[in-house]
């Protein structure tokens, strides 16, 4: 991996691969681009692009500074544009899609276009009270230093079965996803923030050619979501796509 320096002196690592113009990865909750499945992406993406694939703040072998801004994570996203040239794509993948939005918007031409697969927004009414009471629990749960448990609690609000859950928290790699469980607030209070419903108004001010996708295996309101995430013109349909793992 290599690192550059956001604003803030936080150090950020990448990586690269690939010849053409710039797409950034941005990833979503509690993945870590060095030790994850973004570079499986990245092979497929090279022949056309330069990837450029990053640990987020406070995963993996990017640094992190407090207290924690969507801003600042919009600043890292910048920084790596401009080391790519002062231009780039970017591709969002989960919550990593409405940071990508984002930055879009305060970056402006320094975006091209923007790729979301399956932002996790949901439209559904009755869906609000459970969304408020993860937050609230979550928060819990961080404050006290309950990193296992704040991971085990957004498994389950993404329907992971109790007992795959308790199996995994005696895997190898649990401590890792502890490590990173911070993060969860930084995508899930401070990014998507409530209502959980999507953010028109936000969506409507992005000014480049957008693609919304969802895929056939992810939660169910993931579809809706896609739809109603589609930014105005002279962004493109929103285009369903199979194999989500959501």
């Amino acid at each position: 991996m290599n690192t550059l320096s956001s604003p803030d002196g936080t150090t950020i690592a990448y990586d690269k691969q690939g010849e053409g113009p710039a797409l950034i990865l941005v990833d979503g909750a509690l993945t870590v681009h060095s030790s994850g499945s973004g570079s499986e992406l990245a092979k497929l993406l090279a022949p056309h692009v330069t990837v450029y694939g990053f640990d987020r703040r406070g995963r993996g072998e990017s640094g992190d500074t407090l207290p924690y801004a969507a801003g600042r994570e919009i600043d890292d996203i910048e920084a790596l544009i401009d080391r790519a040239g002062g231009s780039a794509f970017l591709y969002g993948h989960s919550s990593g899609g409405p940071l990508a939005m984002r930055a879009a918007i305060r970056l402006g031409s320094k975006v091209s276009k923007i790729a979301m697969y399956e932002p996790p927004y949901n439209n559904d009414p009755g869906a609000q009270e459970s969304w408020s009471q993860y937050l609230r629990q979550l928060r819990e749960a961080l404050a006290e230093g309950r990193r296992g448990d704040a991971v085990a609690l957004f498994m389950r609000f993404v329907g992971t079965p109790a007992e795959q859950i308790a199996r995994l928290r005696r895997a190898p790699f649990w401590p890792g996803m502890e490590a990173v469980a911070p993060t969860l607030a930084y995508d899930h209070a401070a990014i998507l923030g409530e209502p959980w419903s999507v953010p028109t108004e936000l969506a409507a001010r992005v000014s480049v050619p957008a693609l919304v996708m969802a895929g056939d295996a992810g939660l169910p309101f993931m579809p809706d979501a896609a739809r109603g995430a589609e930014p105005g013109d002279p962004a493109g349909p929103a285009a369903d796509a199979g194999g989500s793992d959501a």
